[in-house]
C-alpha cells in the first residue's frame, strides 16, 4: 500500500503523544483501543501506586495480550503480536528519547 493512502493521527498513551500513521478504515479501532488503554493505565495506577509510566504500559500491554488470547480460544495471531512487538518497540524508543 502507497503511503500517501494512510492518515497522521496524533494519540496519547499514558502522559505521552505520539504521531501515527494509520489507514482511515482503521481509526476507529485505534480511537477504541486507544481508550481502552489509558483507562487500563488509570485502574492499574490506582491498584499499584508508585511506579512509573512505562511500568503501567507493559502492565497494560501484557493485559492487553492475555486479553487477545482468552478471546481467540487461546491463539493470538501472528499479526497481533508482531503489532504488539512493534508497539513496545516504538513506546521503549520514545521512553529513551530526552525530554527538551
Amino acid at each position: 500500500m502507497p503511503k500517501d493512502e494512510l492518515i497522521p493521527l496524533n494519540i496519547i498513551i499514558g502522559d505521552r503523544s505520539y504521531r501515527i500513521k494509520i489507514l482511515p478504515s482503521d481509526e476507529e479501532t485505534v480511537r477504541k483501543v486507544l481508550k481502552t488503554i489509558n483507562e487500563k493505565i488509570v485502574e492499574f495506577r490506582t491498584q499499584f501506586a508508585g511506579k512509573d509510566m512505562q511500568d503501567y504500559i507493559s502492565m497494560v500491554l501484557i493485559w492487553y495480550a492475555t486479553q487477545l488470547k482468552e478471546n481467540s480460544s487461546g491463539i493470538i495471531s501472528n499479526e497481533v503480536l508482531e503489532s504488539l512487538l512493534k508497539m513496545e518497540k516504538q513506546l521503549d524508543e520514545a521512553v529513551a528519547i530526552p525530554l527538551q
